[in-house]
């Protein structure tokens, strides 16, 4: 039967090796889930897949587990970059979990012309969402939550060999219209409002850039997102295809 605990730990997992615990998940395991000596857990570390571990010491303060077997190996998302504006908190988490959930491997959070000021991010809150995310959804792999920085500055250096998905709200009730192109790509969410006039034709003058409709109603920030990754893959992603 498979673990109902699953926790990620900043530390190597292989057979027969020994992970320390913090007092934090320590406090989690032995204190909110109570487990005791002898209980298996799984364990994910974003590097190593997934580990069937044993506590082999609990306590107050910390504990021992000891790995035993791999119960799945390491499963890499697709090459894609989620991009976009933060939102107040709670949302912004939202998008952040739900990417995880849906397979980006790497998350941005951009600074675009009408960003409000007060939405403002703590880079390490939204890593530790995107831990708890992967430990809640079964993933093994953990995208890096990148900190804020300027959308004008992250296109200047923009690899030329990624796609560009830029989810236009002013093409709302137009197709979708995702062209079927292989390799590397990013979404980018605007934020409420939408992008600036001068954003979007810069946007639509770059030559990967590939501005979307999604669907007839005009749709918020953290619903877009979920929205754009659902269209990404279904045509283009692992939903479909398997390695």
């Amino acid at each position: 039967m498979a673990s109902k605990v699953r926790l990620y730990v900043d530390h190597p997992l292989g057979e027969e090796q020994s992970v320390p615990l913090t007092r934090e998940q320590a406090h989690y395991l032995f204190g909110v889930m109570r487990l005791t000596e002898g209980a298996v857990l799984s364990l994910i570390n974003g590097k190593d897949g997934e580990w069937d571990a044993s506590v082999e010491k609990a306590s107050k303060k910390g504990g021992i587990l000891l790995c035993q077997s791999q119960t799945r190996a390491l499963q890499i998302p697709p090459d894609l970059w989620l991009m976009f504006a933060p939102i107040r908190k709670e949302r912004t988490a939202f998008i952040v979990e739900k990417a995880v959930e849906m397979g980006a491997a790497r998350v941005m959070p951009v600074q675009t012309d009408y960003t409000q000021s007060a939405n403002r991010i703590r880079q390490d809150k939204l890593q530790a969402h995107a831990v708890e995310a992967a430990e809640q959804c079964g993933g093994t792999y953990i995208p890096p939550v990148d900190n804020l920085a300027r959308l004008d500055r992250v296109l200047a250096d923009w690899p030329q060999d990624r796609q560009l998905m830029f989810c236009d709200e002013v093409l709302i009730g137009d197709p979708v219209g995702l062209p079927a192109l292989d390799g590397p790509w990013a979404i980018l969410i605007g934020p409420e409002g939408g992008c600036s006039p001068a954003e979007r034709d810069r946007l639509r003058s770059l030559p990967f850039a590939h501005p979307v409709s999604l669907g007839p109603r005009i749709l918020r920030a953290d619903t877009a997102a979920v929205a754009a990754l659902t269209v990404w893959q279904q045509a283009l992603g692992d939903w479909t295809r398997h390695e």
